[in-house]
């Protein structure tokens, strides 16, 4: 199976107070940890919803959805059979989690529905979904896909909303 990994990276950081995807850990940007950690474990990885990468779709300021409707496209053009996604404020991937996702159809884990696997036969579907008047809420769109929820405690990623959540990530032994 031919995977692409999307790091989903065009939210407007408005809790965090700056753009987060640049907020530094460990010498390196946020961003640069979410791409190198997801990279193992797809063929390539792209960048959606900022400057340098993939344009959401169909317009920009859509949320995750535009940026994950853009790495579907780009995915079903090129080949691939499926998008690994993650948050650019996720600066972990762990052994084990794409497996845990990657099945029949869409899946996320639970607490960090950014952290999925979708199949690129989805791509008509989120252009209707986002064609129609409803409030672009990833929830929405999981439940209108039916996607597995993936409850795996071993996999409890780091969230990062505000300054403060970086700075206990940073200061955890």
């Amino acid at each position: 199976m031919r995977l692409l990994g999307a790091v989903l990276a065009g939210g407007r950081s408005s809790r965090f107070g700056s753009d987060k995807a640049q907020a530094m850990l460990a010498g390196r940007t946020l961003l640069d940890h979410a791409v190198a950690s997801i990279a193992p474990h797809v063929e390539s990885v792209v960048i959606c919803g900022r400057e340098g990468g993939l344009a959401d779709r169909p317009a920009p300021d859509m949320g995750p959805l535009g940026g994950l409707n853009a790495a579907l496209h780009h995915a079903a053009a090129r080949g691939y059979d499926a998008v690994l996604t993650t948050g650019c404020d996720v600066p972990v991937y762990p052994e084990g989690l794409a497996g845990a996702l990657i099945g029949d159809g869409a899946a996320v884990l639970k607490g960090q529905q950014l952290a999925g696997f979708w199949p690129v036969s989805l791509a008509a579907e989120l252009d209707a979904h986002l064609a129609e008047e409803n409030n672009r809420s990833i929830y929405g769109w999981l439940e209108r896909i039916g996607a597995r929820i993936v409850e795996r405690p071993e996999f409890v990623l780091p969230n990062i909303n505000r300054p403060e959540d970086l700075e206990r990530l940073i200061l955890k032994p």
